[in-house]
């Protein structure tokens, strides 16, 4: 019996607000983090995703208070990360009501991070973030929101990463980011033939044809979406239904 594919709405947040923008860019006002972690609790979601993207401007305080919040309405796993750049940073996170914390940037710039916090919480509480731009025939790894190019290969990383403890892979397309171009369904079946543990696709979700699409192909055992959910042009509810129609494997809402 195959496992069931896994619907994550995201909560990118600059502390105490959600935003949502294009490739990263032009950032606009999307909600209150709280208001909608209920709502797709209640909807059906698998899982919920907390970014914090002001992380740089030292929100830390205002972040953690925001998952304290959020986790008080939720029934289901929560992931949280922005800004995580030692153990003790991801035990607050934790502490505030997180069951996994997310890595991006600080794991790049020390692997060394994931398998102590792997160490920690076990691999299962570890999702390495991987955001990646398209270049010729690969993806390279970006950092900083996706502005700042690195050495690494998107392939390449994601394997270093799982041997060194990651027990998840949560990719965002930057080229498909806030687009509603459906997902980089080539990007994410590569990263999925290279690692053994589970792939989060993310990033250019519009309508429930693009989650038929990378789940059909085996690209993905989760589909990670923002816009769609908070611009209510579609329900996770509504959303599982079509997808258990089309002979998708998920877990319908009671």
């Amino acid at each position: 019996m195959s496992l069931a594919h896994r619907i994550i709405p995201c909560l990118d947040t600059d502390g105490s607000r959600v935003v949502k923008g294009v490739h990263f860019e032009g950032l606009r006002d999307a909600g209150d983090p709280v208001e909608l972690a209920a709502r797709y609790d209640a909807e059906g979601a698998d899982e919920l995703v907390v970014l914090d993207i002001a992380a740089a401007r030292d929100n830390r305080p205002t972040f953690l208070e925001t998952i304290r919040r959020v986790a008080e309405q939720l029934s289901i796993p929560l992931a949280a990360g922005g800004g995580i750049r030692s153990l003790e940073d991801a035990r607050s996170v934790v502490r505030a009501g997180a069951d996994k914390v997310t890595l991006n940037t600080a794991a790049v710039e020390r692997p060394e991070l994931i398998g102590e916090l792997s160490r920690e919480f076990g691999a299962q509480a570890v999702v390495l973030a991987i955001d990646a731009k398209r270049e010729n025939e690969s993806w390279q790894v970006r950092t900083r929101g996706g502005r700042v190019p690195t050495r690494w290969n998107a392939l390449e990383w994601a394997q270093r990463g799982v041997e060194m403890g990651a027990g998840e892979i949560l990719l965002t397309s930057v080229d498909r980011d806030g687009t509603q171009s459906g997902f980089d369904i080539p990007f994410s079946a590569a990263i999925s033939r290279s690692v053994t543990v589970p792939v989060i696709a993310s990033g250019g979700a519009k309508v429930p044809e693009h989650f038929v699409q990378i789940f059909a192909e085996g690209a993905a055992d989760a589909a990670l979406a923002a816009s769609i959910f908070h611009d209510q042009l579609q329900s996770i509810r509504a959303l599982k239904s079509y997808l258990q129609s089309r002979g998708v494997e998920v877990r319908l809402p009671c």
